[in-house]
């Protein structure tokens, strides 16, 4: 271009920082936006993995007949305060809808159809921001306590599969050769071969984002509030402090913050956070080789640069609530069932906002009503795995060039 148009991406999470550099990539002036550091949201503390075996969606046949006994199980794999059900409850429907097996077996095909380029849109660049060494492609495995609850999983696992994920049946000594760690009790796994973990996500980000700078993108520290027009369309955004940022287009990426936006630009979107937590602990002599779930206990176990991260579950309480760490308790207890050696001692706890819309597909979308605005949030549990992927199709739209996948499943107002 030789007059290169400037795109204010309002967003530095893992998402923001990849659209941020796709669109660099296609010549254009970028400026990220956001009210506070890089990457500190809800991309610093998460499970670190490159999920990209994951394309069943969150909501599955038979998810509904669970939820009450989930609910009154304190330390169960979903929780919802009940001063947030008005507020949720409209949510909930669509999710609910987005578990009949039609909508599964549809949602599973288009999550597939960005989860299958993941390692091709990051690998140039971990390898130009020198994060190879931080990313490694190892799978994960999951264990069970009975062939009946891997028998359980055969509807997910056959989705997974005829959508060209590739997973391995492990025996028992197949599962304590891989993690010779685990609890006695665990009969059999499944290896999903494909998937990756990252050793902080934390640096991820932060890395990504140094190679944006590189390339010469700016940061701004400003938390958007609102647009001014001109013309009828957005031609500069507003900061709590009333200082303007003009652009010539806008990219909404700010994660489970990204409803109000998008409300501001024309376009409501049932956008809610399932509010996750963790704790990360040293390793005083536990090894753990691979990222490890257990379904049976609704927990993922990463090994990471700091310590063995153990997560997992939702909470459903909105971005306002103060967080409930005794939920980060419970599923470390867990974590202590599936690996007897760890230590509480010297660990830290975290809780963040995952971005999910209730069909679990994210929204990569240009604006239905303004064409000069686009969407890139709501990438729920997959938004470190999906973040390339989303950068490169998002700048594709704003670039006006055509997408390699349709984008039509994933517009902003398809609710």
């Amino acid at each position: 271009m030789s007059d290169p148009q400037h795109v204010l991406v309002i967003g530095a999470g893992i998402v923001g920082v990849n659209v941020g550099l796709a669109l660099q990539k296609r010549g254009f002036t970028v400026t990220l936006a956001d009210k506070g550091e890089p990457g500190r949201a809800t991309s610093f503390g998460n499970a670190g993995g490159l999920a990209v075996s994951e394309c069943a969606p969150i909501s599955m046949p038979g998810t509904l007949k669970n939820v009450p006994g989930w609910l009154m199980d304190p330390t169960g794999p979903l929780t919802l305060r009940l001063s947030y059900l008005p507020k949720m409850l409209p949510w909930l429907l669509r999710f609910m809808a987005a578990g009949r097996r039609s909508r599964v077996e549809q949602i599973a095909t288009e999550l597939a159809a960005i989860l299958h380029s993941a390692w091709d849109d990051y690998d140039p660049l971990f390898r130009d921001a020198k994060l190879q060494d931080a990313v490694f492609r190892d799978g994960a495995m999951a264990v069970y306590r009975s062939e009946q609850g891997r028998r359980g999983d055969d509807y997910y696992t056959d989705l997974r599969r005829r959508n060209g994920v590739r997973l391995t049946d492990l025996s028992r000594d197949e599962v304590y050769d891989r993690e010779p760690d685990l609890a006695p009790g665990f009969v059999c796994g499944v290896l999903e071969e494909d998937w990756g973990r990252v050793l902080d996500p934390y640096k991820i980000v932060t890395g990504l984002y140094q190679l944006f700078l590189d390339r010469g993108g700016k940061f701004n520290t400003a938390e958007i509030t609102d647009f001014v027009y001109q013309d009828g369309r957005p031609h500069a955004a507003i900061n709590q402090a009333g200082d303007n940022i003009t652009f010539d287009s806008v990219v909404i990426c700010c994660g489970a913050w990204s409803r109000h936006l998008a409300a501001r630009l024309g376009s409501k979107v049932p956008l809610d956070t399932e509010r996750g937590y963790n704790t990360t602990v040293p390793y005083n002599g536990v090894t753990l080789n691979h990222m490890v779930i257990s379904p049976d206990d609704s927990i993922v176990l990463t090994p990471m640069e700091m310590g063995i991260r153990v997560g997992g579950a939702v909470e459903l309480a909105g971005l306002h609530a103060a967080p409930d760490y005794s939920r980060a308790s419970a599923l470390f207890k867990k974590g202590q069932q599936v690996f007897p050696g760890l230590r509480e001692e010297g660990g830290t706890q975290w809780m963040g906002f995952r971005p999910s819309m209730p069909d679990s597909k994210p929204v990569i979308s240009a604006s239905p009503r303004h064409d000069n605005a686009y969407f890139a949030f709501g990438h729920g549990h997959l938004g470190l795995t999906m973040g390339a992927t989303t950068g490169r199709l998002l700048a594709d739209l704003v670039a006006g060039q055509p997408a390699s996948i349709d984008l039509t499943p994933y517009r902003i107002n398809r609710f």
